[in-house]
């Protein structure tokens, strides 16, 4: 019955978004990657654009690290661009240029875990395996009354094990679909709909008023904290950019010069720092700007930040292959932080407060 019910929901109900449209797996699997932590509406632009750049596999293995964080930015998680590459690269270096058929060959591509291996081998060449996201664990949850938290081993096994048993005899591509289209407009997880609802005469949460408590969670994430304090330095032609470490956050973006300490520093203990020193008094530097703090949340650090706009008389001397003198009018081609795009979005007048008159 739940299936029934489910699969009709979903024809009447369902988005027509381009990637259902194909049985291309790669485009499949673009659209499943760029869907991890992000929205459809705000992934849709992204799609687009990749799939209008690099067509294929083969298109897109041609391209540069560079190019493509580029082309990512603003979307966050950037593992998620560097995993697509190098697997694109691998594709096309070992395997052909052929996308794997199979669930048990697609897992063992790099970036690609068990809920994107089922979606693209249901989706792209109708293999009997089952999807489980976070929409399907909160619909399995509620309409079986499942309180096993899903954050757990066990969790994890029984909701894939039910899942698995759902998916039997049914079309995999359509029933998967169903499963998280489901969730994500119908079964939300905040003030759900349930009078519209097709289910909720075989739902337990709805019955017994549970439809707040369930999916369960053990663990809460902890968020470390970390402040960062920016330096924008120029000469009102030109801009210091560094590059980033290859491991952690925003590995190989670009940024400004930057102070990290373990709290929020005052300008009087930024211009005590041997950074400042060596960039800003060694280049005859002059604060022009100071902003107010800004904020920004990862799943697992939140993260302050103060930006100083530094006009100085020449610019500072290189002292590593990560820092690199631009062109002001150059920015744009480099990859940076959403935390430094918003910073940059709320001081359009960047440009000409740097410049040297």
């Amino acid at each position: 019955m739940f299936k029934n019910y489910l699969h009709s929901w979903y024809l009447i109900n369902h988005r027509d978004l381009p990637w259902r449209n194909t049985k291309n797996p790669y485009k499949i699997w673009l659209s499943e990657v760029i869907l991890q932590q992000t929205r459809v509406d705000q992934g849709m632009d992204y799609y687009n654009k990749f799939t209008s750049k690099y067509p294929s596999i083969l298109a897109l293995a041609k391209a540069s690290e560079d190019e493509v964080l580029k082309d990512w930015e603003g979307l966050g998680y950037y593992s998620r661009a560097r995993n697509l590459l190098f697997t694109a690269k691998h594709i096309a270096q070992n395997l052909k240029g052929e996308f794997p058929r199979h669930y048990s060959e697609i897992i063992k591509l790099k970036g690609i875990g068990p809920y994107a291996a089922a979606a693209i081998s249901s989706f792209a060449f109708e293999e009997e395996k089952a999807v489980v996201d976070g929409n399907v664990y909160r619909t399995l949850s509620r309409v079986f009354g499942i309180s096993t938290p899903i954050d757990t081993t066990a969790g994890k096994k029984e909701f894939q094990a039910l899942a698995d048993d759902l998916i039997k005899n049914q079309k995999p591509s359509v029933h998967n679909q169903a499963m998280m289209e489901f969730g994500a407009l119908q079964c939300t997880p905040k003030n759900p709909d349930c009078q519209s609802c097709p289910l909720p005469t075989i739902c337990f949460a709805y019955e017994h008023d549970l439809i707040g408590d369930l999916p369960v969670k053990s663990k809460k994430v902890k968020q470390s904290k970390r402040h960062f304090s920016y330096l924008i330095i120029s000469d009102g032609k030109k801009l210091l950019l560094n590059k980033r470490p290859e491991k952690g956050i925003w590995a190989n973006l670009f940024e400004f010069p930057l102070i990290e300490s373990s709290s929020e520093l005052e300008q009087e203990k930024v211009q005590q720092t041997e950074l400042w020193n060596s960039l800003v008094i060694a280049s005859k530097g002059t604060v022009k700007f100071k902003s107010d703090s800004y904020r920004h949340i990862l799943s697992h650090q939140i993260i302050t930040a103060d930006f100083y706009e530094v006009k100085v008389d020449k610019m500072p001397t290189l002292s590593t292959t990560k820092n690199l003198i631009i062109n002001k009018s150059e920015l744009n081609q480099f990859a940076l932080p959403k935390l430094l795009l918003n910073y940059l979005s709320d001081r359009d007048d960047l440009l000409s407060l740097l410049n040297d008159n």
